[in-house]
């Protein structure tokens, strides 16, 4: 039998989405030494933002001028091989402006190969633009577009190795955000002391492979493409330089794995590190080219070690050795190596911390707000529209437990404004049922029948209700796109209780509405 158009598939699905919808949101209404105690699938749960929980707030900057110096210093060794080999006479080739706006410079020997010098600067980097003064003067910069697209490739790179990072400290639901063209935002709930995550936060972790400068380092002093970096013996600076090839040989964006390890002979501490295709070959091809040369391992700027290659390693596999003072040392840059090389120095430049206690207050004045505004509505329906008041009250009453299950099968973070998003929802959620209310009435003043104002009433103002939601639905679908944090978390509220309101109006009320008729068979309804 079928009554106002269900089915029996219909009534089983709308009791089966409303049965398990109690059944996941059951663990937010426990203790949770209780929610532990459930099955595994069942222990999700609405995760409390920083300003409910309480937590730290850090505010990265990433150096991208640094990135940018180090792209071009990079480069002097393909345009000095590229020079050569066209036969191009120069000098002074040099990078100038690390810290401030990044360029190459060098200085024909001819004129006459000014035609020459665009081309070939072009072949070694489509993104680099060449400027050349009528006395020879050669400037090469990154093209501005190009600079900004890898500007903004570091920018979510480090945001996946910084989030990569937290997990492996254990901090659980990081908020992790970008602003503006060279900040990240931080925001960690329940971490009252952030300190060890700055700690590994501040650690760039950037490692790289460099070519030892022989000549620059008999020489005591840096040569024109190489640096002097401390040598760093037991994580502490022993006063020794070493000359560093700028040139970067092989990447610490290549390696895959990293694990401490103490030798079974010696009881050497280290640290394995394994590279991916492309770190094996590169690693394989300098190692086979520098034979009884010296290379040094720099991490954050620091040569740890600068062993000699004793022969070619092509299996991709390498260690560090007797640069730690304990396995705890060999452990933390192990963590910090196979959480990902950052491909920019980061910079702390705001810190704050939320109490819990604070918190706790925001949640009790969020709680009462919504109580409030839950049973302010309920009276309201029921002196509007006194049985179909209560119909609309017991569908609230099903849209929050839906909102609430929504937000702990998503995980999703409940914010302050998300709970501002909950009581919002709540009056949009009677909405679509004071839209079908009156339309009944309208049925019933045109002479209609009950049966027949009821039918009408639903489905003509399915129309409207969908098409006001999927308005409010597309504003929040903006707002999560183009927000962050705490706007992110209002846009998730709204649109899952928009979504749930619409479900809950179409289906429960007129599945309790028709339940309710076919078993009062009234001929005047109380609405």
């Amino acid at each position: 039998m079928m009554l106002f158009g269900f089915s029996q598939t219909r009534k089983a699905t709308i009791i089966a989405v409303c049965v398990a919808g109690l059944i996941f949101c059951l663990p937010n209404m426990v203790s949770k030494e209780t929610a532990d105690k459930l099955p595994s699938w069942l222990q999700h749960t609405v995760s409390l933002g920083l300003d409910l929980r309480g937590g730290s707030h850090l505010q990265l900057e990433v150096d991208l001028k640094a990135v940018n110096a180090e792209f071009l210093s990079n480069l002097l060794s393909d345009v000095r091989g590229s020079l050569r080999k066209a036969n191009v006479g120069y000098t002074d080739l040099r990078v100038e402006g690390r810290d401030t706006n990044p360029k190459l410079f060098l200085k024909l020997r001819d004129i006459a190969h000014t035609d020459k010098i665009a081309s070939i600067i072009k072949k070694i980097d489509a993104s680099l633009l060449t400027e050349i003064s009528a006395d020879g003067q050669v400037t090469i910069t990154v093209d501005p577009i190009a600079a900004q697209n890898r500007s903004k490739q570091i920018i979510e790179q480090s945001i996946e190795v910084i989030r990569r990072r937290i997990d492996e400290t254990g901090t659980k639901e990081p908020s992790i955000l970008r602003q503006g063209t060279d900040r990240i935002i931080i925001q960690l709930p329940g971490v009252d002391d952030p300190q060890e995550v700055k700690k590994r936060l501040g650690q760039t972790a950037k490692m790289t492979f460099n070519m030892v400068d022989n000549a620059a380092q008999n020489a005591g002093h840096a040569g024109t493409d190489s640096t002097m970096l401390d040598y760093v013996r037991g994580g502490e600076e022993g006063g020794r330089k070493i000359a560093v090839r700028n040139q970067v040989s092989v990447s610490g964006e290549h390696l895959i794995d990293a694990q401490a390890t103490t030798s079974a002979e010696t009881g050497e501490i280290g640290v394995s590190l394994r590279f991916n295709n492309i770190g094996a070959r590169k690693f394989a091809e300098i190692s086979a080219n520098n034979i009884g040369k010296q290379f040094a391992i720099v991490l954050d700027g620091k040569v740890l070690t600068a062993p000699v290659f004793r022969s070619a390693i092509p299996s991709g596999s390498a260690e560090i050795t007797g640069g730690f003072s304990s396995i705890k040392e060999a452990n933390e840059l192990a963590l910090l190596l196979r959480a990902g090389s950052l491909p920019a120095p980061l910079k702390v430049v705001e810190e704050r911390t939320v109490g819990p206690s604070l918190g706790a207050d925001s949640i009790n004045d969020g709680r009462n707000a919504t109580v409030i505004a839950f049973l302010m509505v309920s009276v309201f329906m029921i002196l509007g529209y006194s049985m179909f008041g209560v119909f609309a009250n017991l569908a609230l009453v099903f849209n929050m437990v839906l909102l609430f299950a929504g937000l702990s099968l998503l995980q999703a973070t409940l914010t302050l404004p998300g709970i501002a998003g909950i009581a919002m929802t709540i009056g949009m959620a009677v909405d679509a049922n004071v839209l079908i209310y009156e339309r009944i009435k309208e049925e019933l003043r045109a002479g209609n029948a009950a049966m027949a104002a009821i039918e009408a009433g639903f489905d003509r103002a399915m129309t409207t209700i969908v098409d006001s939601n999927l308005t409010t639905l597309i504003a929040a679908a903006v707002l999560y796109e183009f927000g962050s944090g705490p706007i992110r978390g209002f846009a998730v509220t709204t649109a899952i209780g928009i979504s749930v309101s619409m479900f809950t109006a179409l289906s429960v009320t007129k599945l309790v509405t028709a339940w309710w008729f076919n078993n009062k068979q009234v001929e005047t309804l109380p609405i």
